[in-house]
């Protein structure tokens, strides 16, 4: 049972671990994509444009420099990077550790590490987002950031199951 279990959670976790990967070697290769995206949620552009009462209350927390918006895209690929290399670094101890190559217990960890490195990515944009009210005009990316929450947090969520189990 043990066996099956780690295989399991270690398919669970990798879906992740591709999901961040692509999405972090898209932001290396092709950062101008999102990086326009960033630029414009912390100079609050569409608030500005579309909301402008809504604006007028909250202006002062814009930023418009360049070089302090591509510093945070920066940081937010490397973080990325990170979160990824701790998503595939507990796939691989799932897997291994249901292959006889290591513990489970120290396996499931590393898989709540990289799941909760996963969730966190979401959960400072959501934090982050809410301080630029990302919610005016950038409600696709606010719903996807809270999807991607949950969808960690169950990874998470499982991967503790998991130490319970075994």
């Amino acid at each position: 049972m043990e066996t099956v279990l780690l295989f399991v959670l270690a398919g669970i976790l990798i879906f992740p671990a591709m999901w961040l990967t692509i999405g972090a070697l898209e932001n290396l290769l092709h950062p101008e994509i999102n990086r326009v995206f960033t630029t414009e949620v912390m100079d609050m552009g569409r608030l500005r444009a579309d909301y402008p009462d809504a604006y007028a209350l909250v202006a002062y927390r814009r930023i418009q420099s360049k070089r302090l918006t591509g510093w945070a895209f920066r940081l937010v690929v490397a973080w990325e990077l990170l979160a990824a290399v701790g998503l595939w670094v507990g796939t691989l101890s799932l897997a291994g550790a249901a292959l006889g190559w290591g513990g489970a217990e120290a396996a499931l960890l590393r898989g709540i590490v990289g799941a909760t490195m996963f969730s966190a990515t979401w959960m400072a944009f959501l934090v982050i987002g809410n301080w630029f009210c990302y919610w005016f005009g950038h409600e696709g990316a606010q719903n996807t950031h809270f999807q991607m929450t949950l969808w960690g947090l169950a990874c998470v969520l499982l991967m503790m199951l998991g130490l319970l189990i075994i």
